[in-house]
């Protein structure tokens, strides 16, 4: 494990328990207070919980050309949490993001870690939703709902990309810096970041809690011995891309595993 930084002395704890909750409320924290909420619906709802259907990314206007307006500036304000905390955690000094694991090095290697990690959570987390799928622990997850036009490869490449780094930025780089400095130790900043990356997924089913805990877990235990970001962001942006601009060709050709008719 890396070694921890410096401990904030008790008189600033306060203020940076602050600063973490108003982060989170800003993105992942507010996904996963709705999570929670959507989960308790889709489970009181007449619809049995394997009859429902997620979208990921659903169209904002019939109207083309405003709902593209609409998908890039959802993508834009949704990276504003990213601009926070690097500016929360820049240093004067350079490397200016060495807090978040981004020191301008390695990052050819890092990016092979990455693939390396599409593979070792990409295969077992479909294996795992074809088997949640089947007994009921998943909704009918589409993840592109978005119609056919020009710009919609290049909207869900960028979806992709906003979901990697507004997740890896602020679970694993934001998260793992500030709980260091409030001297929790290795292990008990991997559980909760995790529980709480499993928990803004519960609107996908009890199923998807499951399996972004195992990813949390790895992805924390392997941040917290390399201390370097890029590989994770790497990962997830390979796996969600993989998974939007693939959604279709997979419905059509196993249209029963998401729920469509055959």
């Amino acid at each position: 494990m890396t070694l921890p930084e410096r401990v904030v002395p008790p008189a600033g704890r306060t203020r940076l328990w602050w600063e973490i909750a108003i982060v989170l409320a800003l993105g992942v924290g507010q996904s996963a207070i709705y999570s929670i909420v959507q989960l308790a619906y889709r489970l009181t709802d007449e619809t049995p919980l394997a009859e429902q259907t997620a979208t990921l990314n659903p169209s904002r206007s019939d109207r083309e050309v405003f709902d593209l307006i609409y998908q890039l500036l959802s993508l834009g304000f949704a990276v504003v949490p990213v601009l926070l905390v690097c500016f929360l955690l820049w240093r004067t000094q350079r490397p200016h993001l060495s807090a978040l694991g981004l020191d301008g090095r390695g990052y050819g290697r890092d990016a092979g870690w990455g693939a390396v990690l599409v593979l070792a959570i990409g295969i077992p987390g479909l294996g795992l939703y074809l088997l949640g799928r089947a007994l009921g622990w998943f909704v009918a997850v589409n993840p592109a709902g978005l119609d056919a036009h020009w710009w919609t490869v290049p909207i869900l490449l960028l979806s992709a990309a906003r979901a990697s780094l507004q997740e890896e930025f602020i679970v694993l780089g934001y998260l793992f810096a500030r709980l260091r400095h409030l001297g929790w130790g290795p292990w008990p900043i991997i559980v909760a970041t995790s529980v709480l990356r499993a928990t803004y997924h519960l609107y996908q089913g009890p199923g998807a809690f499951l399996g972004n805990l195992a990813m949390g877990l790895l992805f924390g235990w392997l941040f917290a011995r390399t201390g370097r970001l890029m590989p994770f962001l790497v990962a997830h942006f390979f796996i969600d891309a993989a998974a939007f601009v693939g959604y279709p060709w997979a419905a059509g050709t196993w249209p029963a595993l998401f729920g469509l008719p055959g």
